[in-house]
C-alpha cells in the first residue's frame, strides 16, 4: 500500500440534537464511543440489507430435497417447547435459574 491510499474514510452527518442525545446515551449505556456505536449500527444495517439481496443457487436436486425438507410436518423440538413455557422475567412466576 502506497502512502497516498486511505485505510479509513470519514463520514460527516447533521443530525437532530434529540438524534444525537438518543445515539449519544444508547452508547454509554454500551460503553462505546459515539462513533464506535453509529459505525457499528451502520455496518449491522448495511449488511442485513446486503444478505436480504444475497440469490441462493442450487441445483434441480438441491432444490427438490429443500422443497422436501420445508413440506415435512414440523417437528417439536423439546428444549424450545420448554422454553417457550417458562414465564419472561416480567411475568408472575418468573424464578430465575441458578
Amino acid at each position: 500500500m502506497t502512502s497516498t491510499e486511505r485505510k479509513e474514510y470519514p463520514i460527516a452527518m447533521r443530525l437532530p440534537a434529540a438524534d444525537v442525545a438518543m445515539i449519544d446515551r444508547a452508547a454509554s449505556l454500551r460503553g462505546r464511543s459515539r462513533t464506535d456505536f453509529v459505525r457499528d449500527a451502520a455496518v449491522r444495517a448495511a449488511e442485513e440489507v446486503v444478505m436480504e439481496q444475497g440469490l441462493v443457487r442450487m441445483s434441480p436436486e438441491g432444490f427438490a430435497d429443500f422443497m422436501d425438507v420445508l413440506s415435512r410436518p414440523a417437528v417439536p423440538v423439546p428444549e424450545m417447547v420448554e422454553l417457550a413455557k417458562r414465564p419472561a422475567p416480567w411475568e408472575p412466576g418468573y424464578v430465575a435459574k441458578q
